[in-house]
Protein backbone atom coordinates (compact mmCIF):
# COMPACT_ATOMS: atom_id res chain seq x y z
CA UNK A 1 0.00 0.00 0.00
CA UNK A 2 1.37 3.41 -1.00
CA UNK A 3 1.19 5.64 2.01
CA UNK A 4 1.08 9.81 0.41
CA UNK A 5 3.36 12.14 2.30
CA UNK A 6 0.91 14.86 4.32
CA UNK A 7 -0.10 17.79 1.96
CA UNK A 8 2.65 20.80 3.22
CA UNK A 9 -0.22 24.12 4.01
CA UNK A 10 2.64 26.13 3.14
CA UNK A 11 3.76 28.33 1.26
CA UNK A 12 1.25 31.02 2.79
CA UNK A 13 0.63 34.28 0.46
CA UNK A 14 0.22 37.34 2.37
CA UNK A 15 -0.73 39.55 -0.73
CA UNK A 16 -1.46 43.62 -0.11
CA UNK A 17 -2.84 43.12 3.64
CA UNK A 18 -3.65 46.02 5.74
CA UNK A 19 -5.71 46.15 9.52
CA UNK A 20 -6.98 49.12 10.65
CA UNK A 21 -8.30 49.23 14.41
CA UNK A 22 -10.24 52.59 15.70
CA UNK A 23 -9.60 54.74 12.81
CA UNK A 24 -5.90 53.79 13.00
CA UNK A 25 -3.46 51.82 10.40
CA UNK A 26 -1.92 48.95 12.20
CA UNK A 27 -0.76 46.73 8.94
CA UNK A 28 -0.27 49.09 5.60
CA UNK A 29 -0.52 46.91 2.97
CA UNK A 30 2.01 44.35 3.32
CA UNK A 31 2.88 41.32 1.15
CA UNK A 32 5.15 37.98 1.00
CA UNK A 33 5.48 34.43 0.53
CA UNK A 34 6.65 32.13 3.56
CA UNK A 35 8.18 28.73 2.35
CA UNK A 36 9.12 25.73 4.35
CA UNK A 37 12.14 25.55 6.26
CA UNK A 38 13.92 28.91 7.31
CA UNK A 39 13.18 29.93 10.58
CA UNK A 40 11.08 33.65 10.20
CA UNK A 41 11.78 36.09 12.79
CA UNK A 42 9.74 39.53 12.75
CA UNK A 43 11.17 42.39 13.87
CA UNK A 44 10.41 46.01 14.76
CA UNK A 45 9.89 48.28 17.52
CA UNK A 46 6.45 48.44 19.61
CA UNK A 47 3.61 49.29 17.75
CA UNK A 48 5.23 48.31 14.37
CA UNK A 49 2.60 45.71 14.13
CA UNK A 50 4.26 42.26 14.31
CA UNK A 51 1.81 40.66 16.67
CA UNK A 52 -0.82 41.25 14.95
CA UNK A 53 0.29 40.54 11.59
CA UNK A 54 1.02 37.08 12.98
CA UNK A 55 -2.35 36.74 14.49
CA UNK A 56 -3.85 37.58 11.18
CA UNK A 57 -1.90 34.64 9.87
CA UNK A 58 -2.96 32.44 12.23
CA UNK A 59 -6.34 33.46 11.61
CA UNK A 60 -7.36 34.95 14.98
CA UNK A 61 -8.02 38.28 13.21
CA UNK A 62 -9.13 39.22 9.61
CA UNK A 63 -7.45 41.31 7.29
CA UNK A 64 -9.32 44.90 7.26
CA UNK A 65 -8.08 44.63 3.07
CA UNK A 66 -6.00 42.25 0.97
CA UNK A 67 -5.73 38.17 1.29
CA UNK A 68 -3.66 35.35 3.39
CA UNK A 69 -3.89 32.17 1.23
CA UNK A 70 -2.37 28.91 2.55
CA UNK A 71 -1.42 25.90 0.46
CA UNK A 72 -4.36 23.93 2.16
CA UNK A 73 -7.89 24.43 2.98
CA UNK A 74 -6.98 22.43 6.09
CA UNK A 75 -4.05 25.05 7.08
CA UNK A 76 -5.79 26.02 10.24
CA UNK A 77 -5.52 22.16 11.82
CA UNK A 78 -1.82 22.17 11.18
CA UNK A 79 -0.84 24.99 13.16
CA UNK A 80 -0.19 26.20 16.23
CA UNK A 81 0.73 29.67 18.14
CA UNK A 82 2.44 30.29 21.38
CA UNK A 83 1.59 33.63 23.00
CA UNK A 84 3.79 35.80 25.33
CA UNK A 85 1.64 35.16 28.37
CA UNK A 86 0.93 31.71 28.95
CA UNK A 87 -3.45 30.77 28.90
CA UNK A 88 -3.34 27.51 31.15
CA UNK A 89 -6.05 25.71 32.35
CA UNK A 90 -6.61 24.49 36.32
CA UNK A 91 -5.86 21.96 35.98
CA UNK A 92 -2.68 19.57 36.06
CA UNK A 93 0.06 20.18 33.31
CA UNK A 94 -1.02 16.38 31.81
CA UNK A 95 -4.06 17.35 31.31
CA UNK A 96 -3.50 21.17 29.86
CA UNK A 97 -2.08 19.15 26.82
CA UNK A 98 -4.71 16.34 26.88
CA UNK A 99 -7.07 18.92 26.43
CA UNK A 100 -5.41 20.55 23.93
CA UNK A 101 -5.46 17.25 22.58
CA UNK A 102 -9.30 16.40 22.80
CA UNK A 103 -9.86 20.02 20.91
CA UNK A 104 -8.14 19.22 18.13
CA UNK A 105 -10.14 15.74 17.45
CA UNK A 106 -7.33 13.06 18.58
CA UNK A 107 -8.65 10.06 19.72
CA UNK A 108 -8.21 9.66 23.41
CA UNK A 109 -6.78 6.30 23.19
CA UNK A 110 -3.79 8.53 21.44
CA UNK A 111 -4.61 11.57 23.99
CA UNK A 112 -1.98 10.54 27.06
CA UNK A 113 0.82 9.19 24.92
CA UNK A 114 0.97 11.86 22.27
CA UNK A 115 0.94 14.40 25.39
CA UNK A 116 3.71 12.74 27.33
CA UNK A 117 5.57 12.49 24.75
CA UNK A 118 5.49 16.51 24.06
CA UNK A 119 6.35 16.47 27.80
CA UNK A 120 9.47 14.35 27.73
CA UNK A 121 10.32 16.65 24.51
CA UNK A 122 10.54 20.00 26.69
CA UNK A 123 11.71 18.41 29.83
CA UNK A 124 8.32 18.53 31.79
CA UNK A 125 7.30 14.67 31.95
CA UNK A 126 8.46 14.46 35.63
CA UNK A 127 5.67 17.43 36.74
CA UNK A 128 2.71 15.85 34.15
CA UNK A 129 0.61 15.58 37.57
CA UNK A 130 1.27 18.97 38.84
CA UNK A 131 -0.80 22.09 39.13
CA UNK A 132 0.29 23.79 35.50
CA UNK A 133 -0.46 27.33 37.60
CA UNK A 134 1.90 26.31 40.25
CA UNK A 135 4.94 26.24 37.82
CA UNK A 136 7.98 28.94 37.07
CA UNK A 137 7.53 31.13 34.46
CA UNK A 138 10.05 29.83 32.71
CA UNK A 139 7.84 26.02 33.12
CA UNK A 140 4.61 27.18 32.16
CA UNK A 141 6.04 28.78 28.61
CA UNK A 142 7.76 25.24 28.16
CA UNK A 143 4.21 23.87 29.22
CA UNK A 144 2.51 26.04 26.02
CA UNK A 145 5.19 25.13 23.69
CA UNK A 146 4.57 21.24 24.72
CA UNK A 147 0.54 21.72 24.41
CA UNK A 148 1.61 23.47 20.74
CA UNK A 149 3.81 20.76 19.93
CA UNK A 150 1.16 18.24 20.85
CA UNK A 151 -1.06 18.69 18.13
CA UNK A 152 2.25 17.81 15.64
CA UNK A 153 1.98 21.36 13.55
CA UNK A 154 3.36 21.98 10.06
CA UNK A 155 3.72 26.08 11.14
CA UNK A 156 4.20 27.09 14.97
CA UNK A 157 3.93 30.81 15.58
CA UNK A 158 5.63 32.61 18.66
CA UNK A 159 4.37 35.57 19.88
CA UNK A 160 7.60 36.95 22.09
CA UNK A 161 8.23 33.18 23.86
CA UNK A 162 10.45 34.65 25.76
CA UNK A 163 9.69 38.11 27.36
CA UNK A 164 10.04 39.05 31.02
CA UNK A 165 11.82 35.54 31.60
CA UNK A 166 15.06 34.97 33.30
CA UNK A 167 18.12 34.26 31.23
CA UNK A 168 18.24 30.29 32.06
CA UNK A 169 14.25 30.02 31.52
CA UNK A 170 15.52 32.17 27.53
CA UNK A 171 17.70 29.38 27.28
CA UNK A 172 15.77 26.58 27.61
CA UNK A 173 12.77 27.93 25.65
CA UNK A 174 15.66 28.76 22.33
CA UNK A 175 16.44 25.32 22.98
CA UNK A 176 13.01 23.48 22.85
CA UNK A 177 12.52 25.84 20.03
CA UNK A 178 15.68 24.51 17.74
CA UNK A 179 14.11 21.10 18.75
CA UNK A 180 11.19 22.11 17.08
CA UNK A 181 12.22 23.50 14.54
CA UNK A 182 15.07 20.63 14.07
CA UNK A 183 11.88 18.20 13.40
CA UNK A 184 10.40 19.85 10.76
CA UNK A 185 8.29 22.49 11.70
CA UNK A 186 8.71 26.02 10.43
CA UNK A 187 9.08 28.69 13.22
CA UNK A 188 7.61 32.17 12.49
CA UNK A 189 8.32 34.37 15.69
CA UNK A 190 7.93 37.67 16.75
CA UNK A 191 11.04 39.11 19.35
CA UNK A 192 12.28 42.52 20.08
CA UNK A 193 16.07 40.97 21.53
CA UNK A 194 18.18 41.62 18.80
CA UNK A 195 20.18 38.82 19.99
CA UNK A 196 18.02 36.30 20.15
CA UNK A 197 16.97 36.93 16.61
CA UNK A 198 20.44 36.51 15.32
CA UNK A 199 20.40 33.14 17.33
CA UNK A 200 17.19 31.80 16.20
CA UNK A 201 16.51 33.42 12.59
CA UNK A 202 17.35 32.32 9.33
CA UNK A 203 15.79 35.00 8.02
CA UNK A 204 14.67 38.76 9.15
CA UNK A 205 11.01 40.47 8.30
CA UNK A 206 11.45 44.06 9.76
CA UNK A 207 8.23 45.93 10.19
CA UNK A 208 8.25 49.71 10.52
CA UNK A 209 4.90 51.31 11.55
CA UNK A 210 3.07 48.93 9.89
CA UNK A 211 5.27 48.20 7.16
CA UNK A 212 7.31 45.53 5.37
CA UNK A 213 10.73 47.55 5.02
CA UNK A 214 12.80 45.01 4.35
CA UNK A 215 13.56 41.34 4.62
CA UNK A 216 16.65 39.86 4.40
CA UNK A 217 18.96 36.81 5.68
CA UNK A 218 19.82 37.33 8.95
CA UNK A 219 23.47 38.21 8.28
CA UNK A 220 22.68 40.22 5.68
CA UNK A 221 19.93 42.19 7.38
CA UNK A 222 22.22 43.13 10.96
CA UNK A 223 25.85 43.89 8.84
CA UNK A 224 24.05 45.27 5.76
CA UNK A 225 20.69 46.39 6.18
CA UNK A 226 19.30 48.04 3.12
CA UNK A 227 16.86 50.78 4.80
CA UNK A 228 17.66 53.96 7.36
CA UNK A 229 14.69 52.47 9.53
CA UNK A 230 16.79 48.76 9.94
CA UNK A 231 20.26 50.26 10.71
CA UNK A 232 18.87 52.17 13.07
CA UNK A 233 16.90 49.89 14.80
CA UNK A 234 19.66 47.71 15.05
CA UNK A 235 21.82 50.57 16.49
CA UNK A 236 19.28 50.85 19.07
CA UNK A 237 18.19 55.00 17.42
CA UNK A 238 14.90 54.09 16.24
CA UNK A 239 12.33 55.26 19.22
CA UNK A 240 10.51 52.65 20.99
CA UNK A 241 7.02 54.04 20.08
Amino acid sequence: MNMRAPTSILPVNVRDVSFVAAGRTIIDRVSFELEDGARTVILGANGAGKSVLMRMMHGLLAPTSGTISWNSENAARKQAMVFQRPVLLRRSVLANVEYALKLAGVPMAQRRRQALAALETVELAQLAHNSARMLSGGEQQRLTLARAWALRPQVLFLDEPTANLDPRAVREIEREIAAVHAAGVKIVMTTHNLAQARRLADEILFLHQGRLVERALVDAFFKRPASAEAAAFIKGELPWV
